[in-house]
């Protein structure tokens, strides 16, 4: 039988506090546009989590596994990846963290896990695709490959009343741009509006799929700015959000099975330096840039700068990287940790035979891109600059990315044996 319950806690942080998101951007948030949360759904003895910030640390997301009602292999804990959110790594994206802050996101994760347990009551569940909302766009190349699958997953209690729906797509919250100085969850604060709207009572999550190569069309590089560009603006969210929610309602209600399962994979990721010149002759060359260059562009210039006289220094162990997929009666729910394009993506879905499926990036940690091997021969910011952003010392090596699909697909596999 299932038993399924949410809980939502608000994490909106004060104002005055930096955001993350953007390097050129070095001004403290100045309010908040819309709340920030973090939402749970518990289904029997497993959750999943999303937080409305651009990354959680691994070490954070462990202690919040240990902490928590449910057995620490059983949750999933993800990243919205907005860009109008607080600092929420330590170590990462440059800025300074608040201690305090980071607290207040950890113990607002439990709680929204136990409160969530305890809110589980007897449920039906049933998921179905919605039909394609055409907004991600390949940023990198123009006819590359974009995730489009766009699951509904809906939780409805004994009564027939909705308690929960859970969609997700793969295209970066980053609607809103560098000039942005207002607490925000981007476009998928309106989805889970408009679910919500549609379905008074329930509660949406919003999960945020494979959108490391994945936007609304613009390039990494555009966000190298300050200044305001209408394409990129709440009311551009609103349309963007309300787009995608409507097409996700469209999807049809296939019922779930009564047998829920989790099980997880540690996977190491090593680096690989991707620099030629010394850490020293780069700081050299960037701090000669940096003498002509715009305020936006010396902002990121210091940031390299900081890097390449201090992490770029560093020892370069591979990280562990948890891939974790929980089965919600024959629903495949994908972890994957960092920033992954839509070629992974789109090979676990191959391996779950057209089957719909949520695929988590950002979820457990955010380490940085982790491009597919393909993706290194084009160089760019995901592949050659992001991860001195990120508080790397180097970018995640070639075959990273497949070693977590064979991960994702070794696990999906064994649930199927499972069930047999």
């Amino acid at each position: 039988m299932i038993r399924a319950g949410v809980a939502t806690v608000d994490i909106t942080p004060p104002a005055g506090l930096p955001l993350s998101g953007f390097a050129a951007r070095t001004l403290p948030a100045t309010g908040a546009h819309d709340p920030l949360t973090v939402r749970a759904l518990a289904v029997n003895d497993t959750a999943m989590v999303v937080a409305d910030v651009i990354g959680l640390h691994g070490d954070m997301s462990a202690r919040i596994r240990r902490r928590c009602t449910l057995p620490d292999a059983n949750v999933i804990i993800s990243a919205l990846h907005n860009h109008g959110g607080p600092v929420s790594m330590a170590g990462r994206l440059t800025i300074e963290t608040d201690e305090a802050y980071l607290q207040r996101l950890e113990d607002a994760c439990v709680e929204a896990i136990d409160q969530a347990v305890a809110a589980q009551r007897p449920a039906t569940l049933s998921v179905g695709l919605g039909s394609d909302p055409d907004i991600a766009r390949n940023r990198r190349h123009p006819d590359g490959p974009v995730d489009r699958a766009l699951p509904l997953l809906r939780v409805r209690d004994e009564s027939g009343d909705m308690i929960a729906l859970m969609t997700g797509y793969a295209c970066h919250p980053v609607v809103l741009g560098a000039d942005n100085r207002l607490w925000t969850a981007d476009y998928p604060h309106y989805v889970r509006r408009a679910l919500e709207t549609e379905h008074p009572g329930a509660t949406a999550l919003f999960v945020t799929g494979c959108v490391g190569d994945a936007n609304t069309g613009h390039s990494a590089h555009a966000s190298i700015s300050l200044a305001a560009n209408p394409d990129r603006s709440f009311a551009a969210a609103e349309r963007i959000g309300e787009k995608i929610a409507k097409a996700a309602m469209d999807a049809p209600e296939l019922p779930l099975g009564g047998d829920v399962a989790a099980l997880e994979a540690q996977v190491s990721l090593p680096f690989e330096r991707r620099e030629t010149e010394t850490p020293a002759e780069l700081a050299a060359r960037w701090r000669a840039e940096r003498a002509g260059a715009e305020p936006a562009q010396a902002a990121l210039l210091d940031a390299w700068i900081h890097w390449a006289e201090t992490i770029a220094l560093e020892p370069t162990d591979a990280l562990s990287g948890r891939v974790s997929l929980l089965d919600w009666g024959g629903l495949p729910v994908f972890g994957l940790p960092g920033e992954i394009f839509a070629a992974t993506a789109l090979g676990l879905r191959a391996a779950c035979s057209e089957r719909p499926a949520f695929i988590a990036g950002f979820a457990e940690d955010n380490p940085g891109y982790i491009p597919p091997s393909e993706e290194f021969a084009f160089g760019g910011y995901e592949v050659d600059e992001a991860h001195r952003y990120y508080g790397q010392p180097e970018s995640f090596a070639p075959g990273c990315a497949e070693a977590l699909a064979a991960a994702g697909v070794a696990l999906l596999e064994k649930t199927k044996s499972g069930r047999n």
